[in-house]
């Protein structure tokens, strides 16, 4: 498994699963074209979760470029094993009202990456053959964070976002499963 590959070792985790009527590669074909910012929730989330940050620019008069809202491009694709997994990374300090992200260009800066204070994110997808047209789709979340000063950090952070976040992974699962039955129903 991927995740076991990127994060061994996790102190936070969030797992979620549904069957898909649909083959394996469609499936994942849809998991590579979703895009969660097209899901008013996951952007009156983020717009919630990024409200300090865009006020404080306003108080302060930033004049600079508006920030770009966060989503799927602030992750990394860390590996892809044809049509069964996928895994994305994140490096930074999630928990900073500015997400305190670092960029992590590849698998390997990200494995190499080792800031104190800082976690890891990987979000990974597996995808199971249950038979020619059923596939099991699982999405996991795990979070390793490097030192107890970031643990202490994101603990309180992570039991504030897990129920919407998790709320947002299984809105994701829906998703990919209506783009997947699209695809199969338009060939």
């Amino acid at each position: 498994m991927l995740n076991d590959k990127y994060l061994p070792v996790w102190h936070f985790s969030e797992k979620h699963a549904l069957n898909i009527a649909a083959p394996q590669a469609d499936v994942m074909a849809a998991v590579l074209v979703y895009r969660p910012d097209n899901d008013g929730f996951f952007r009156g989330a983020i717009a919630l979760r990024e409200l300090p940050v865009r006020l404080l620019d306003r108080l302060q008069q930033r004049t600079t470029t508006p920030r770009k809202a966060f989503n799927l491009d602030n992750f990394t694709l860390l590996e892809q094993t044809d049509n069964q997994q996928l895994a994305f990374g994140l490096a930074g300090k999630f928990w900073q009202p500015d997400y305190g992200q670092v960029t992590v260009m590849n698998a390997d800066d990200f494995q190499a990456f080792n800031q104190p204070g800082s976690a890891k994110l990987v979000l990974s997808y597996h995808l199971e053959k249950q038979d020619d047209n059923h596939t099991r789709l699982t999405t996991e979340t795990r979070v390793f964070c490097l030192d107890n000063q970031a643990r202490r950090k994101f603990t309180p952070y992570w039991y504030l976002i897990r129920p919407v976040s998790g709320l947002i992974r299984l809105r994701m699962l829906r998703s990919v499963s209506k783009i997947a039955a699209e695809k199969l129903f338009n060939s």
